[in-house]
Order: structure tokens, then sequence, then C-alpha cells
């Protein structure tokens, strides 16, 4: 499968766990690859032309840095993957795209692939924009998930945030799977229901501050996790 599968964010958390776990995958970072640029990625693509699936793992994550540039938002996280849809449906490539937890209100947790969607800050908007112009491919996947670094990197932590969150290199195996498999549509990845406080102790976190999300400026779901009984039975997790 050498040269097959491109990786856009390459240099991101996320995107180097799941690179390790693909070597032969081509790794693009930003400066080679502008996915809000259509001419760049034409010409990437045509230097690579047996690329046949990218896995989109670009994007602007932060919920606060986007409320403080907007624009900025909407270049990468909306028009870029809306451009990377359309150059793969006029090249009939797969589309990967990675999505988040947040695209969901946060009222009941447990979420599945089906459940309605409602964002609850500019982020969330966002990343659904790209669902969207994801979900008009002939050739696609959504992954649903939450993910952080293997050490937990914050001095507090949510008690009253609820999550399926796993650290990269966990999440990043089961990307793996997904990519490997002919899976096509929306999927769920994560762990067990827990608070984000919760989650930081799993990761060996010590001295770890208490605090709620009714204390941040940027609206937070209070619990978006997720159901992933369909990842589970096809991959026998």
């Amino acid at each position: 499968m050498s040269n097959t599968i491109l990786i856009t964010g390459a240099a991101g958390k996320l995107g180097k766990a799941v690179q390790a776990l693909i070597p032969e995958a081509i790794g693009a970072t930003r400066a080679e690859f502008d996915i809000a640029n259509a001419s760049e990625i034409n010409s990437f693509l045509d230097q690579h032309p047996t690329i046949t699936t990218i896995l989109h793992c670009a994007a602007m994550i932060s919920p606060p840095k986007i409320n403080e540039d907007i624009a900025q938002a909407i270049q990468s996280n909306i028009i870029g993957t809306a451009l990377l849809s359309a150059e793969c449906f006029k090249r009939n490539m797969r589309l990967v795209y990675i999505s988040t937890d947040y695209v969901f209100a946060g009222d009941k947790g447990e979420y599945n692939e089906n459940a309605e969607l409602l964002p609850q800050n500019k982020y969330a908007w966002s990343k659904l924009g790209g669902e969207c112009a994801v979900q008009m491919l002939n050739s696609w996947v959504i992954i649903r998930l939450s993910f952080g670094p293997d050490e937990f990197p914050y001095k507090a932590a949510f008690t009253d945030q609820f999550t399926s969150r796993e650290p990269a290199s966990v999440i990043a195996e089961k990307i793996k799977n997904i990519v490997l498999s002919n899976y096509n549509g929306v999927i769920h990845i994560g762990g067990t229901r827990k608070s984000v406080y919760e989650y930081a102790l799993s990761l060996g976190a010590e001295n770890i501050d208490q605090i709620s999300i009714k204390d941040m400026s940027v609206k937070m779901p209070k619990d978006t996790s997720l159901d992933c009984s369909v990842y589970n039975s096809l991959f026998n997790k």
C-alpha cells in the first residue's frame, strides 16, 4: 500500500501517532499541503498520483483560539475540508475525516452515530461544516472522537464534563484500523465514559486541580461521551 494514503496535519499529535503506525503513508504538514489553497491541493496530488485515500487530520481544534480568529477557523475547518472533498470527488479518492464529539449538544451522552447534531460552540460548528462537505462524496468516513496527548498536559481538569477521550496513541490504533478497512460512513471511537478529571487521573496525572466548565469563557458541552459499539463490533475490540 506504499504511497496510497495521505495524512494531512502530519505535524500534529494525532497525525504523527497515526503515521507511526502506517509508516508507508505520505505525511503532509501545512507548509507542504495547505488545505485552504485549492491550487496547492491540486498540485500536490498531481505530484503523488498513487494516493487513493486521504486521512484528514489537519484542523484548528482549540475552542478559545477559534473564538479569537473565526475567519481562520472557517478557512481551515470548513473551506479547507470542502476544497479537499471536491478534489477527492474529482479524483475518485476516499476521504477519512477526523471530526469531534463536540458536534453533539452534550445534554445526554453515550451518543451513537445517528444521534441529533447540535454544536454548542464555534469550534464544533466548524467541524460540522466539514462533515457536510465530506458526506457529498461517494467514498468517505467521518470519525468522531476526542483525544489528547499521552500525558495530561494541564494543571486542572473538569469534574463536570464527561467524555470518551483517549490518548493519541490509543486513538491512532483505532483510526488505523478504520483507514485500512473498507468501512464507509460515520463511526465513533473512544473509551468508556468518564469525567475529564477521571481521564487525567487515568493517565497518571498528579496534583490536578478540579475545575468546572461553568468557569470557561467558551460554552462547553457537559457530556459528549460516545457509543462506540459499531466500532467495537466491527473490529472485535
